[in-house]
């Protein structure tokens, strides 16, 4: 009988455990924050590195990265009505904009255009995008 007893308050003891733990599995991008730590090796100290934010409809908002003097740069995304990417803002460890991205996308939703703006908002480069299936695809 004291085995049965033992038995029961370890379950219920696991229990609360077991729903505090994250399920890693079932982790979506709804409202998520990453943060990537590196550490160093020999003193074991740990090191902010990254950091990417996701909004509730799972598009990637945000991303910083960091070096030991604090932020590098930082993104912004924004998105457009057909759930696209349409500017992508790049920021400098001083939170300047340092320039800006715009998109044009073709009718199967692949990007066709990047716009690069600097600052101001003048375009200083134009990249297009082509797509060619290879033989080999066919």
């Amino acid at each position: 009988m004291k085995k049965l007893i033992l038995t029961i308050l370890s379950i219920i003891a696991v229990i609360p455990l077991a729903k505090t733990q994250t399920n890693y599995s079932k982790i979506n991008k709804e409202n998520l924050i990453i943060k990537e730590w590196n550490t160093d090796a020999k003193t074991g100290k740990k090191v902010l590195d990254h950091i990417t934010t996701y909004n509730a409809d799972r598009k990637k908002i945000e991303e910083i990265e960091y070096g030991l003097s604090g932020q590098k740069w930082r993104k912004r995304y924004e998105y457009g009505q057909n759930g696209k990417c349409a500017k992508e803002s790049v920021y400098n460890e001083r939170n300047q904009l340092v320039n800006y991205k715009t998109f044009e996308y073709n009718k199967y939703g692949r990007k066709s255009v990047q716009y690069t703006h600097d600052a101001r908002g003048k375009i200083i480069s134009i990249k297009k995008f082509e797509y060619i299936l290879s033989d080999e695809q066919q």
